[in-house]
C-alpha cells in the first residue's frame, strides 16, 4: 500500500472513526465506531469512495482496530457487514472480537 496513513478521530464521548487518506488521492475511507460500554466498542460501518477502492485501505481501518482493540483492551463488535467478512476471513483476530467468527449481531 502506497503512502496510507491510518488515523482515529473522536467525534463525541461515545463515537468516532478510523480514517485511511492516500497520498496523491483525494479521498478518504472510514470506519465508524460507538462505544458500547467500558470494554465494548461496535464497529458501525466502512466506507471507501471510488478513488480508493481495490487499494486495501477498508482493510487497514479494519486491522487498526483489531491492534487498538488488543492494546487497549476492548472487544470489537461487529456490526457492518465488511467487518465481519473480514473477521470471518482472520479467526486469528477472535481475541479482539466480542464475537465467534462469521457470528451475527442481533436478530
Amino acid at each position: 500500500m502506497p503512502d496510507l496513513t491510518i488515523t482515529k478521530e473522536e467525534i463525541d464521548a461515545r463515537h468516532g472513526r478510523y480514517v485511511a487518506r492516500m497520498a496523491g488521492i483525494d479521498a478518504e475511507a472510514e470506519l465508524t465506531f460507538t462505544r458500547r460500554g467500558p470494554d465494548r466498542i461496535s464497529a458501525d460501518h466502512t466506507g471507501a469512495p471510488e478513488g480508493l477502492r481495490g487499494t486495501g485501505a477498508a482493510g487497514a481501518l479494519v486491522a487498526a482496530m483489531v491492534a487498538d482493540a488488543r492494546k487497549q483492551g476492548f472487544r470489537i463488535v461487529p456490526l457492518c457487514p465488511y467487518v465481519l467478512s473480514r473477521y470471518a476471513k482472520h479467526p486469528d483476530w477472535a481475541d479482539a472480537f466480542a464475537t465467534a467468527p462469521g457470528e451475527r449481531v442481533g436478530p
